[in-house]
């Protein structure tokens, strides 16, 4: 038996919102109950517990490991206290996949929608200074990350490459160019581009004039404004987008939703689904000897028809 399951259900619900959201406000008005009231119970839990379940002073809100155990035992419960009998009447579990910012994800969800109605997708923003954290501590399922990433403990699988672009002001010199090198930017001043979630900051230090930014491509686009204009860098690296999860909750939805995002087919053999409309192998023959091959009879060969002499 659990050591989580003298905990009543509700108090468990209340956690889970919290653990989930990962926000004590949010939870709170989902769960329609005061903050401070929802505070207290995630004290009182830890009391009981003799131990910490969110990480003191964490901003963001962050998981302790102990947490993070309790999150999985508490919705195991739920689950089981929402249907006691283990039925397949139980709805799917929704598959949550995050995204960083110039991750397009409308086609996958598209096709996922199409071949898998009946399982929920949930589609998450992640910046991506949280892209890792938010794998790790199980917000998400899944994530579009932008490489590099610590892949200790994470599957990640390159998907594509991102060639990098200049935003500058519309009537910049280099404007007049389609592609530039870092040398013919030598004598410009760079704006920081590092943390990719404030480059909004960047691009409106660019549109007043104050230097010029290097972004991936669809970065660039994401922020597009008429009054700024973006070139391709030829010199410089570029980036790369990767589909990650935590290999230890690789369930058939995830598997799934790799085989969509990798373009496989609804029946492919890889996919969980595939698995069970596999031919059968053949039975071996009883008497041990090679059936003969049924031979085709050769079609009949026409004869060339006599062209005319010269």
């Amino acid at each position: 038996m659990s050591r989580f399951s003298s905990i009543d259900v509700q108090r468990l619900r209340w956690f889970t919102a919290v653990a989930e959201e990962l926000h004590f406000a949010r939870a709170a008005k989902a769960l329609h109950i005061s903050r401070q009231k929802l505070s207290h119970t995630v004290i009182d839990l830890e009391t009981e517990l003799g131990t910490k379940l969110f990480v003191p002073g964490a901003q963001p809100t962050q998981l302790t490991d102990a947490g993070r155990e309790l999150l999985r035992e508490a919705r195991d419960i739920i689950a089981r206290t929402e249907d006691p009998a283990g039925t397949a009447a139980v709805a799917p579990a929704t598959l949550r996949v995050g995204f960083v910012p110039g991750v397009t994800v409308t086609k996958w969800e598209r096709i996922w929608g199409e071949r898998f109605p009946d399982t929920p997708l949930e589609l998450a923003p992640v910046a991506q200074a949280d892209q890792e954290t938010a794998l790790r501590e199980g917000r998400i399922d899944m994530c579009f990350v932008r490489l590099p990433i610590d892949r200790g403990g994470l599957n990640a699988i390159p998907l594509y490459r991102e060639l990098p672009v200049v935003v500058v002001p519309k009537d910049h010199e280099i404007a007049l160019f389609d592609e530039v090198g870092m040398a013919d930017l030598a004598d410009e001043r760079l704006q920081d581009t590092a943390d990719i979630d404030t480059v909004k900051d960047a691009i409106e230090l660019v549109a007043a004039g104050v230097g010029v930014a290097i972004v991936p491509h669809s970065i660039a686009r994401l922020h597009h404004r008429r009054d700024l204009v973006y070139r391709t860098v030829t010199d410089t690296d570029d980036t790369e987008i990767a589909l990650a999860w935590p290999p230890d909750r690789t369930t058939d939805s995830v598997e799934e939703f790799i085989g969509v995002v990798r373009g496989r087919s609804q029946n492919s053999s890889r996919s969980p689904a595939g698995k069970s409309t596999e031919p059968e192998p053949r039975k071996p023959n009883p008497s041990g000897k090679r059936p003969r091959p049924v031979r085709k009879p050769a079609p009949a060969r026409k004869k060339p028809a006599r062209g005319r002499k010269r």
